[in-house]
This record gives structure tokens, C-alpha cells and sequence, in this order.
């Protein structure tokens, strides 16, 4: 028995919102991670901090997807 799988149509109507999603949870470990650091040890407190900017580094990367969907959204939208 043969199967025809057909791959499913990219569908990108809501990546902005998840996409926005995303930042938010990320702010929020952010923010909980920088609550920890007054409790944290030297070895420790390193770690937190090399998160925290790969973190950051994540935000960016984030924002400029946010910004490519919106636009590509954008164009969609005066094709239609």
C-alpha cells in the first residue's frame, strides 16, 4: 500500500503572536533568574549571568523574526 503524503501549507498567520509569546517568557526568566543572583554562590552566579545574555542575545533574534513576519504578513495582505 503506497501513501501520498502531502506536506502541510505553511501556515504563518499567528507567528507574531507567538513569536511575541516567546519574548515575553523569556523576559520573565530574565527577571526571575536576576531575583536568584543575591542568593547565588560565585560559580553559580556566573552561570545565571552567561544565561541571562545568551537570553538577551535570544530577545534580539526574537524581535527582528517579529519585525520579518510582520512585514512579510504586511505584503500578504496587498496581494490579497
Amino acid at each position: 500500500m503506497e501513501r501520498n503524503y502531502q506536506p502541510n501549507p505553511d501556515d504563518r498567520s499567528d507567528n507574531v503572536e507567538k513569536l511575541q509569546n516567546m519574548v515575553q517568557n523569556t523576559i520573565e526568566n530574565i527577571e526571575k533568574a536576576e531575583a536568584t543572583l543575591e542568593y547565588a554562590s560565585g560559580e553559580e552566579r556566573e552561570q545565571i549571568l552567561a544565561k541571562n545574555r545568551r537570553r538577551e542575545e535570544a530577545l534580539e533574534g526574537f524581535r527582528q523574526e517579529i519585525k520579518e513576519e510582520y512585514q512579510h504578513q504586511k505584503k500578504n495582505n496587498k496581494e490579497e
